[in-house]
């Protein structure tokens, strides 16, 4: 399955090697999220069956549909832009069966603009943070995913393009079997879509979906951070006599109320787990 919106001038190439490099794939999906050019004709005249959304919906939506007209056991993804090589789906064809989750792990170390590698770090991080376990490369968009577990999180995934980010977060905390395989890209052209802004969702999405799986991994640390900085301001005052400080005060008791919310949190993150294992 393949997410495509306005790359008229590679989507046919990256249909035809498929086809030509798996051909026992059961069907080629492109999913033209609101195409202003060619995309959709050039990819069906290729072989590929394809999906339409009348509007840009965004890379995530795009991954939702295609998954949802999928027909087989498994739906593997990968970029319309023709970075990925198509020779390398062989691998995670392999691994199907034994994970619900193959995703690529690019082994070259700037593979996309360097002024980006900050904020990936960082968000790798943080859902290393979360998950409790190391996340070689997050958001590579060459993956295989088993439908029907990924299904069961679609509705908690990102409609933009940090799909892929949540969904990995979202398979790997609920104990799914996940596997990277080392892959290599390809230099493309032109203008990226990937903006601050688009990180900037990327960390707050992630920050929601830490705070409705593991709340206390985000509330404690902070409570705790507030309740120290309250202690240091305030124990100068107490140990020279001048009482209690109104500043240490409100930080200790902010401390408090994040630490009350915290737990409230994770009783309803409970809940929605058990509805999630049914």
């Amino acid at each position: 399955m393949i997410p495509a919106q306005n790359e008229e001038a590679a989507i046919g190439q990256v249909v035809s090697d498929l086809l030509r490099d798996q051909p026992n794939l059961a069907e080629v999906i492109v999913v033209d999220d609101g195409s202003s050019d060619g995309t959709a004709k050039v990819a069906a005249a290729a072989g590929a069956t394809v999906v339409r959304h009348p509007l840009a919906r965004g890379y995530g939506a795009a991954v939702k549909s295609g998954i949802l007209a999928s027909k087989g056991d498994f739906v593997l993804t990968l970029d319309g832009d023709g970075q990925h090589r198509t020779t390398d789906v062989a691998k995670f064809l392999a691994l199907a069966e034994e994970h619900d989750l193959v995703a690529g792990h690019r082994v070259r170390w700037l593979h996309s603009s360097a002024w980006r590698l900050p904020g990936k770090w960082l968000l790798r991080q943080l859902s290393t943070y979360i998950v409790r376990q190391r996340i070689p490369d997050i958001n590579c968009g060459l993956r295989l995913y088993h439908r029907d577990v990924i299904l069961r999180y679609l509705h908690l995934c990102s409609d933009a393009y940090s799909f892929t980010a949540t969904s990995m977060v979202l398979l790997i905390y609920w104990r799914h079997r996940v596997a990277f395989v080392p892959v290599d890209v390809l230099p493309v052209a032109g203008r990226g879509r990937v903006t601050v802004r688009t990180g900037l969702d990327t960390l707050m999405l992630l920050l929601r979906i830490a705070t409705l799986l593991d709340p206390l991994r985000v509330f404690l640390p902070i409570s705790a951070g507030v309740f120290l900085a309250g202690i240091a301001w305030g124990a100068p005052y107490a140990l020279a006599g001048h009482g209690v400080s109104v500043g240490a005060l409100l930080l200790v008791l902010t401390a408090l109320l994040l630490f009350a919310v915290g737990l409230l949190s994770d009783q309803i993150a409970q809940l929605r787990k058990e509805q999630l294992e049914r």
